[in-house]
């Protein structure tokens, strides 16, 4: 076990980004079509073919799946993935057509000081692309990717990934971009609120603090009382390789999405998109309801992991008034 989302087999992580753009995106490619749905619990999301992953819907599994920075103009990150995904031969089929079937979703990073003057079309579909070309097992966290400008409200936010296994043998894990509007530590001190999930030191290993402060618990957003409804959002995915109908992989991200808020304080605000995507590759028969409560139980446990791993690996963006990194400022 690496920690990462590709503990899970048959899945791909690959990132690109551009450091003068200050942003980029993430895919996760699955080998083979995989079971998704998802939960959305912020006020302010962005998503690519949410409508398609509804229950009611006809598609069951999905090729891809897209991360980005950018705001509205990240979605196009979708279609460069789906654009690799054509060139394999992959995609929904229809009689001789094929569509490839890559769900997203973006962040909002265009206000973190990179240089978004990128003319008539934006650079996420061409990012999209060369994310998934790059799709491999071994991937980086902290600033790279989705996560490249992303921000919380006192520490440069990143992408995180994390992983466990369940009693009965069921792996789950999860990747998550985080934008936070909240903070993802108590206060402006080293502890993260995910730290009673942590494990073996993976982001940092300082506990939570003896006694919580009114310092502690009062809110900490961007922008403070006038913050912005488009500045914010946490997105992620949670998968495992139990076998999974679409229902109750929506099940699965809705218990999911707890993990935001055992790591995020405040959580789900109307400035957040906090958008949570599951899939299953459909390895290992469970029980629908036991071992789906425990898969559950586990997902919410790695996505809160995922959350705290992203800011702990996050490095400053190298531009002037740019947030610290809990790094630079506590250390390793």
């Amino acid at each position: 076990m690496k920690n990462l989302l590709t503990d899970i087999a048959g899945v791909r992580v690959g990132h690109a980004h551009d450091e003068k753009l200050a942003s980029g995106a993430t895919a996760i490619v699955f080998d083979q079509p995989a079971v998704a749905a998802i939960d959305v619990r912020g006020g302010g999301p962005g998503t690519r073919e949410d409508a398609l992953l509804d229950l009611a819907n006809t598609v069951e599994r999905v090729d891809a799946i897209a991360l980005s920075g950018g705001s509205a103009f990240g979605l196009e990150t979708g279609g460069g993935v789906q654009a690799w995904l054509a060139e394999q031969g992959r995609g929904f089929r229809v009689r001789e057509a094929l569509i490839p079937i890559v769900p997203g979703a973006i962040l909002f990073d265009l206000l973190n000081g990179g240089d978004k003057a990128w003319g008539r079309f934006p650079p996420y579909r061409d990012l999209g692309y060369a994310a998934a070309a790059s799709a491999g097992v071994d991937f980086a966290l902290g600033s790279v990717g989705a996560g490249l400008g992303a921000t919380t409200a006192n520490f440069k936010g990143g992408l995180g990934s994390a992983s466990a296994v369940t009693s009965n043998g069921i792996k789950v894990a999860a990747i998550a971009a985080v934008n936070a509007v909240g903070s993802v530590t108590v206060g402006d001190g080293p502890w993260f609120w995910a730290a009673p999930f942590e494990v073996g030191g993976e982001f940092g290993g300082r506990g939570l603090p003896d006694i919580f402060t009114d310092d502690m618990l009062k809110m900490r957003i961007k922008g403070g009382p006038a913050a912005s409804s488009r500045e914010n959002t946490t997105i992620g995915l949670v998968v495992t390789d139990a076998t999974l109908t679409k229902a109750q992989a929506k099940r699965l991200a809705m218990i999911g999405q707890t993990g935001f808020a055992r790591a995020i304080y405040p959580v789900h605000a109307p400035t957040d998109g906090d958008v949570l995507f599951a899939a299953a590759t459909c390895e290992k028969a469970i029980d629908p309801i036991v071992d789906l409560t425990e898969v559950g139980m586990v997902a919410a446990n790695v996505v809160a992991r995922a959350i705290a791993r992203g800011v702990y690996g996050a490095t400053a963006l190298p531009f002037a008034g740019a947030l610290a990194s809990w790094k630079h400022r506590f250390g390793s």
